[in-house]
């Protein structure tokens, strides 16, 4: 039998309905209404990088521009909602994930056991127990509560002291949750404090997590090959989710389908038997901002497939062999990631700077497009709490050769 092919322009709506990209940004972003978007998309990555504000912010942000970070704070630290731990990175997460996530602690504590020792200073295990006793018996603490008299190393971020590198382990490993932040800062609790009693109930086998990662992946993706399946949680292993797709193929609960890419070339994915026979909304033709971190460009290779937008920060290439700055974000108009734009909130002086925007091949920075542009830098502007946006001089650059 042949198998099945989607076009790219009907791939890339699809993928963008999936990740709340393709209607307007309008409608309420609050209590309810935010949970169910996060829901939607899966998660929100968190990211201490704040050049215009925070990454979970502008995600948000960028799918409905009434949303205020309060809002996020509430669900997390009063409502119990929503919850942070880890997926491929830091993120906030439904709460009635929580049981999925049981099964992972026990892996992650397997996994860095060895790799830790490894990567971090000694003397971190003989913390455990006075760090759980301390908050048991005291309520949440930061890393600085409880790190007296522990000098922090030289090695440079991730050069923590004994007591944060415990910290941190006993969080990844369910002991610990992040109750609030303090500015950027965690602050640690019980497990049991944070996490709602009805979200701490019965731990699923194996059998039962593996078929929820790889299913509820493949329904935030819309198609994805078992690697793409496996990377959305990063909670199964690429093995894992190979059998599941065999298994699903077998039962008819997936089938085949050649995704075609941005460049005519095909690959070969899974997908939802109703996802072919469905129509995928036209997106707004509005013009966004996008968080280098959004959910939908956290796989590189494939925003690359779908959308020709090959995508990388450079934070780590020393500035003469840049070809853009460190920390650009891309601009997504209608179905299409026109290009990448580098601005930044001098808060302090209340100004949102542009310093380049860079189109994408074939895109032309017209009257209309520029209009909307323009509109959209002073929202983000509003959003920093800035007051104005002030463009360098030649912000307007020519399209540029990526390198490979």
């Amino acid at each position: 039998m042949s198998v099945p092919v989607l076009s790219n322009a009907v791939a890339c709506r699809i993928f963008l309905d999936r990740h709340a990209l393709s209607e307007a940004p309008s409608g309420p972003a609050k209590g309810a209404a935010l949970a169910a978007l996060i829901d939607r998309i899966g998660f929100v990555q968190v990211d201490s990088i704040n050049t215009v504000a925070r990454a979970h912010h502008m995600i948000l942000w960028a799918r409905r521009q009434s949303y205020h970070p309060d809002a996020l704070k509430r669900l997390v630290e009063k409502d119990r909602a929503l919850w942070e731990h880890w997926t491929h990175d830091a993120s906030i997460l439904p709460v009635s994930l929580f049981p999925m996530w049981q099964l992972r602690f026990q892996r992650d504590a397997d996994r860095l056991r060895t790799s830790w020792k490894t990567w971090f200073r000694d003397g971190y295990e003989a913390q455990f127990d006075r760090i759980l006793r301390r908050i048991e018996d005291h309520g949440p603490v930061k890393s600085a509560d409880v790190s007296e008299g522990e000098a922090r190393g030289r090695g440079g971020w991730w050069d923590w002291h004994p007591s944060k590198t415990a910290l941190e382990w006993l969080w990844r490993t369910g002991q610990l949750a992040i109750t609030r932040r303090d500015g950027f800062h965690k602050v640690y609790d019980l497990t049991e404090r944070v996490i709602p009693e009805a979200h701490r109930g019965t731990v699923p086998d194996r059998a039962l997590k593996v078929d929820w990662a790889c299913g509820s992946a493949l329904d935030h993706l819309g198609f994805g090959t078992s690697g793409e399946i496996a990377a959305y949680w990063n909670a199964v292993t690429p093995d894992e989710a190979r059998a599941w797709v065999r298994a699903a193929l077998a039962d008819g609960s997936v089938i085949e389908v050649d995704v075609i890419g941005a460049r005519s070339q095909a690959r070969r994915m899974v997908t939802r038997p109703a996802t072919l026979s469905a129509t995928p909304p036209e997106p707004t033709s509005r013009l966004r901002i996008l968080s280098p971190f959004d959910p939908a460009l956290r796989d590189r290779d494939r925003a690359e497939h779908l959308f020709g937008f090959r995508y990388r920060i450079e934070v780590f290439v020393p500035e003469p062999k840049r070809t853009y700055g460190y920390y650009v974000f891309p601009v997504l108009e209608g179905d299409r990631l026109i290009g990448r734009i580098d601005a930044k909130a001098f808060r302090d002086e209340s100004v949102l700077r542009v310093k380049a925007f860079w189109p994408e091949p074939g895109i032309r920075l017209g009257t209309v497009r520029l209009a909307k542009l323009e509109a959209e830098l002073d929202r983000m502007a509003r959003f920093a709490d800035c007051a104005a946006v002030e463009y360098a001089p030649g912000w307007q650059r020519q399209t540029l050769a990526v390198p490979t």
